[in-house]
């Protein structure tokens, strides 16, 4: 974030706190629900598990849409972290911006802090901070979602691996050390708004992607 040294830089803290708030905001821009209202499709809400995120929209609108929406899903990490570089930040408030846009994604004030899980912006921030690692868990993600048939297995994997990978490039190359922050910070974010699928996947009751809701 910015540097702080001696008395406070009240300005610099201003100018953080504003981008954090704004990345939070940017997360929190439901885009399932946009283009459902647009093309006149079913609200995702009212579909599966009631969340906004690719999965739910693919269910609801079918997987060209929820592609358009994962990639906007996706661009608000992006823009988080843009935003933090465009206004003189360093890595830390790329970062901080960064977990606000997923926890808005999560928890939006648009929506009544009621959201998706994270996955999409937290994989675009991490193409920002580290383009080759978020490439790569890419094809971990569609194998194990087409092993396993469970899109959270699938998130759930990816988000780890990326988040290993990260953390090993900040060491080796070396990588800014607020990256070790956005390796850990963010993996535990995903897990957090995972937690209900962690817990189905565990008793075997976690419903498979093609799966009725009963």
């Amino acid at each position: 974030m910015g540097v702080y040294s001696g008395a406070v830089d009240v300005p610099t803290l201003l100018r953080d706190l504003a981008v954090v708030i704004a990345a939070f905001a940017i997360g929190g821009i439901p885009w399932g629900v946009i283009i459902a209202r647009i093309v006149g499709g079913p609200d995702p809400r009212t579909i599966g598990s009631g969340r906004t995120g690719g999965s739910n929209v693919m269910r609801a609108l079918g997987p060209r849409l929820a592609l358009l929406s994962g990639l906007l899903d996706a661009a608000k990490g992006a823009v988080a972290v843009l935003l933090a570089w465009a206004v003189g930040g360093g890595a830390g408030l790329a970062v901080f911006a960064a977990m606000a846009a997923v926890i808005g994604h999560s928890r939006s004030v648009f929506m009544g802090f009621h959201g998706g899980r994270g996955v999409a912006p937290s994989w675009g921030a991490l193409l920002m901070f580290q383009p080759w690692v978020a490439l790569a868990i890419i094809p971990i993600f569609a194998v194990v979602i087409l092993v396993s048939r469970y899109s959270s297995l699938g998130s759930l994997t990816a988000t780890l691996v990326g988040g290993v990978l990260l953390a090993a490039a900040t060491a080796i190359i070396p990588l800014d050390p607020w990256l070790y922050a956005y390796a850990v910070g963010g993996v535990a974010l995903i897990y957090l708004f995972h937690a209900d699928n962690i817990q189905r996947l565990i008793t075997g009751k976690e419903r498979k992607i093609g799966t009725p809701k009963a």
